[in-house]
């Protein structure tokens, strides 16, 4: 299965999410992105893009505003794939509280085997 994270600027948590679980999970195709161009261009870090959003099967967003600025450019195309994972913009990359949110997180149980 091919997995996308998403996050603002594809700089702390969705680059941990993709590091984290392509460290203990072979099984499937991990990859990262950001979805602002401001932030993404200011940190050199990846832009999301629709070649990305058809490339996964699944795609994991951090917060709810993310949802949105995917229907903006794509319209509903995507949404069946997206899942909210409600992890704020407060961490580090691979900070040991953001790491126990992707374990703990429900949504991402099968990923953690």
């Amino acid at each position: 299965m091919n997995i996308l994270f998403l996050c603002t600027a594809n700089l702390h948590r969705s680059r941990t999410a993709e590091g984290y679980f392509r460290s203990v999970n072979n099984k499937h195709v991990f990859q990262s992105a950001g979805l602002s161009e401001k932030y993404c261009k200011q940190y050199k870090t990846r832009l999301c893009n629709v070649e990305l959003l058809e490339w996964a099967d699944k795609v994991y967003v951090m917060e709810p505003i993310h949802v949105e600025r995917i229907s903006q450019h794509t319209e509903e195309r995507y949404l069946a794939k997206i899942e909210v994972l409600d992890i704020d913009d407060i961490y580090q990359y691979m900070q040991a509280k953001l790491l126990e949110k992707l374990r703990s997180s429900t949504q991402l149980q099968f990923l953690n085997k």
